[in-house]
Parts: structure tokens; C-alpha cells; sequence
């Protein structure tokens, strides 16, 4: 089999950056994306293996996310792997949001993701193979209050992968979308919305029972099996279970954990 060519969006830091070492050892040559230049290089240095690439870009660019493909195209000449990773936290309940909050997460959380596969789907389609994953969140799934546009930026990423999922079903594309919950990671660099849930997040995040490597080693090895829905932290699927079957009970224990999140925090 020929060297995999892998583009990883995001991939200065945290998950992306973590995604990008593990393809880097499993042979693949990586293209590290992200809007911190100086991050991406130091991603692309510590590459095990050759033939890397960086490119400093915004995802939430039209422009950016075109001239990322043109240089793919003259490098590699095509793309093997798409990981639409990148992306911003908000938090805030509805009526806390501004209308400049919901423009920005989505078009950094949900359009960044519809700009890298109209770009490279097209050569994957004609290649006749490929894999696309989009990193989403539990709280796409979860429903849960006072994460009101982050949470709906989510969940259309799920949705997005879901269709895009049965499209290229016939097609020999796989496509997977990831949904953790808290993490460590340095995501809340990028927050927009009230501060306070801002704390509640990084509370959340330094008392969870996964770390960015048990994260990143799960949803890898699942995204090597081709699995779509892939849920990298430890609570998550069971919740998820719970949901799907017994909606009603899941939501009052949802209302209950919230409740004596806020009371102790």
C-alpha cells in the first residue's frame, strides 16, 4: 500500500495534534493545519517519519481553506484522510448569547467542516476511496442546558456526518465523527460567552477520569476499524445508551448531575 496522506486540521494542539502523532507512526504522512503557525510547525517537527506538512490557516475562511487544498494538490496530489477537527467553545444559555457568538462558532465548528469535504471530497470520490472524520462533541449529543451554540454546533456536525455517512456509503469512503466529553485539552483558549460557564468547563475538564492520550488512542484505533459514531470517553457511551433508551429518565438524571455540578461549583 502507498504512504497515507493525512490532513488534520487543529492539529497545533490538543487532540489534533495527538491524532497527527498517531498517523505519524502508522506510517502516514501528515499535513498539520491550524490558525497558530508556530504550533503547526512544532506539530510537524515532532512527526516521527517524513514528508509532513504545514500550513498556517482559518478554517472559517474560504480563501485559507482553498489555498489548503492547492497546496495538498501540488504536494501530495490528493488526500487520503480528511480530520476536520478544528474548533471553538461558547457557552452561555440562550438568552445570555449575542447573534455574533452563534456567526462565529458556526461557522468555525460547522462550515469548517462542509469547506474541507467540498474541497477534498471530490478527489476522494474520484479516487474511489478515503476516509473523512469530524470531530464533534458528547454535547452534540447530550442536550445538556447553558452550552446553548456550542452544543447545537455539535450536534450539526453529527448530523452533517450522519448524511454524509449514507451519501458516501456506496462510494468507498468512510466517514466517523467524534464525540468526547471533557477532556484535557486546551479548547477553552478559544472561549466566547459567559465567563462563569467558562470555569465550570475547566473544572470539568481537570476532574475527568480521561486524559488527551486515552482519548486520542481510542478514537484512533476506532477510526482505523471504520467505526462511525465514536464516543472516546469513559461515561459517555453508557449515556448515551440511556438516552436513546429511556429518554425520560436520562433527561432527569441530566437536570439532576447539572444541579450538583453548579451547586459545587
Amino acid at each position: 500500500m502507498s504512504q497515507r496522506r493525512v490532513l488534520i486540521t487543529g492539529a497545533g494542539s490538543g487532540l489534533g495534534q495527538a491524532l497527527a502523532m498517531r498517523y505519524a507512526k502508522a506510517g502516514a504522512r501528515v499535513a498539520c493545519v491550524d490558525i497558530d503557525a508556530a504550533r503547526a510547525e512544532l506539530t510537524r517537527a515532532a512527526l516521527p517519519g517524513s514528508g509532513h506538512l504545514t500550513m498556517a490557516a482559518n478554517v472559517a475562511s474560504d480563501e485559507a481553506m482553498e489555498q489548503v487544498h492547492e497546496t495538498v494538490a501540488r504536494e501530495w496530489g490528493g488526500l487520503d484522510v480528511l480530520v476536520n477537527n478544528a474548533g471553538m467553545a461558547t457557552g452561555g444559555a440562550m438568552v445570555d448569547t449575542t447573534m455574533a457568538e452563534w456567526r462565529t462558532v458556526l461557522d468555525v465548528n460547522v462550515l469548517s467542516v462542509v469547506r474541507g469535504c467540498r474541497l477534498f471530497l471530490p478527489g476522494m470520490i474520484a479516487a474511489g476511496q478515503g476516509q473523512v472524520v469530524n470531530t464533534a462533541s458528547f454535547a452534540g449529543l447530550a442536550g445538556a442546558p447553558s452550552i446553548m451554540s456550542y452544543g447545537v454546533s455539535k450536534a450539526a456536525v453529527v448530523a452533517l456526518s450522519e448524511q454524509l455517512r449514507a451519501e458516501l456509503h456506496d462510494k468507498g469512503i468512510r466517514v466517523s465523527v467524534l464525540c468526547p466529553a471533557f477532556f484535557r485539552t486546551n479548547l477553552l483558549e478559544s472561549w466566547q460567552g459567559n465567563p462563569k460557564l467558562k470555569d465550570f468547563a475547566a473544572k470539568m475538564m481537570a476532574t475527568s477520569p480521561d486524559t488527551l492520550d486515552t482519548v486520542a488512542d481510542a478514537a484512533f484505533a476506532a477510526v482505523e476499524r471504520g467505526e462511525f459514531l465514536v464516543m472516546p470517553t469513559k461515561r459517555e457511551p453508557m449515556r448515551w445508551r440511556l438516552k436513546r433508551w429511556l429518554p425520560e429518565t436520562y433527561f432527569r438524571q441530566l437536570l439532576k448531575m447539572v444541579k450538583s455540578r453548579t451547586a459545587g461549583h
